[in-house]
């Protein structure tokens, strides 16, 4: 049986490559995609869904908007990274259709009330920390939840933070607060995620979806790894909910900082059990990167 699974995201050229991936992929029932404001404002995350569905010849999965701000602090977004439409290099047209009229939270409590749910979240965490404060009771209901949050080392938001968990820390403290069974996928290891040329030229030979995801992934940014070089973070977490086996971690307690300060949204991971707190998550350290990249390639070519 297909896993259900809803994706929440902020797309962002590697979001947008995660949901091709996911929309390649026979395993999944893709149920669902709520959108927050994160690399780029509400409404333009929510158009930028629409756009790769439609590249991935799949309008028939329902796009939900959501939060347009942080639950406490000021909506910062990634424009300087992502571009000013959030996909720069993707060159797609606009959405062939409107968002759904029911609001993302509620949609994630609809969808975890319907049946066994996975989640993949790969922005902000303000959509599922309201789903989960409006209806406490769908944490029981969500049989996994894989995130791309934090890091266990440096930051690429401020020295401290990873960008989603800077954007809304308040809501990553609920969702980690939650006792969901939680993946979490950090900088740490996502930032192994970075093709070689050769894996770059064989996501440029997957037909079409796999031509944009690398335009996408190549173009030159601001304070980049360089043209060829940009991790491909969100992907990561489809990656393993489709292969687990080419990811590998650890048990730890993760918890984030709230305050507004130099440490906003830091995260500690207590990766040696230092602390002798209760695990949260399963914090990703490892991965196949070879292997990763060949099932994107294998993947993003069924789409042609």
């Amino acid at each position: 049986m297909a896993m259900r699974l809803l994706i929440d995201c902020d797309p962002g050229q590697d979001d947008a490559a995660a949901l091709l991936l996911a929309a390649a992929s026979p395993e999944f029932d893709l149920v669902a995609v709520t959108t927050v404001a994160g690399n780029v404002p509400a409404p333009q995350t929510a158009a930028n869904a629409r756009r790769v569905l439609d590249l991935a010849g799949r309008a028939d999965v329902p796009v939900h908007e959501g939060a347009a701000a942080p639950l406490v602090f000021p909506l910062g977004t990634a424009e300087f990274v992502c571009g000013p439409d959030g996909l720069a290099g993707a060159d797609l047209p606009p959405p062939s259709r409107p968002p759904e009229r029911e609001a993302a939270a509620l949609a994630i409590i609809r969808a975890a009330e319907a049946g066994p749910l996975t989640v993949a979240a790969l922005g902000p965490l303000t959509n599922l920390a309201l789903a989960l404060r409006l209806a406490p009771q769908i944490a029981s209901r969500i049989e996994r939840l894989a995130v791309m949050g934090g890091a266990r080392d440096l930051g690429n938001m401020t020295p401290a933070a990873e960008f989603n968990f800077w954007v809304d820390p308040h809501a990553a403290a609920i969702v980690l607060g939650a006792g969901v069974p939680l993946a979490l996928f950090g900088l740490h290891l996502t930032h192994k995620a970075v093709p070689e040329a050769e894996e770059l030229a064989a996501l440029a030979a997957a037909g079409r979806a796999g031509a944009v995801v690398h335009a996408m992934m190549t173009r030159p940014r601001p304070g980049g790894l360089g043209a060829a070089r940009h991790p491909f973070h969100d992907p990561c977490v489809i990656g393993w909910l489709l292969r687990p086996g080419l990811f590998s971690g650890r048990d730890c307690f993760v918890e984030v900082e709230t305050g507004d300060g130099a440490l906003r949204g830091r995260t500690t991971i207590d990766w040696n059990g230092r602390l002798g707190r209760a695990a949260n998550a399963l914090v990703m350290g490892e991965m196949d990167r070879a292997g990763f990249f060949a099932l994107l390639a294998e993947r993003l070519a069924r789409l042609e």
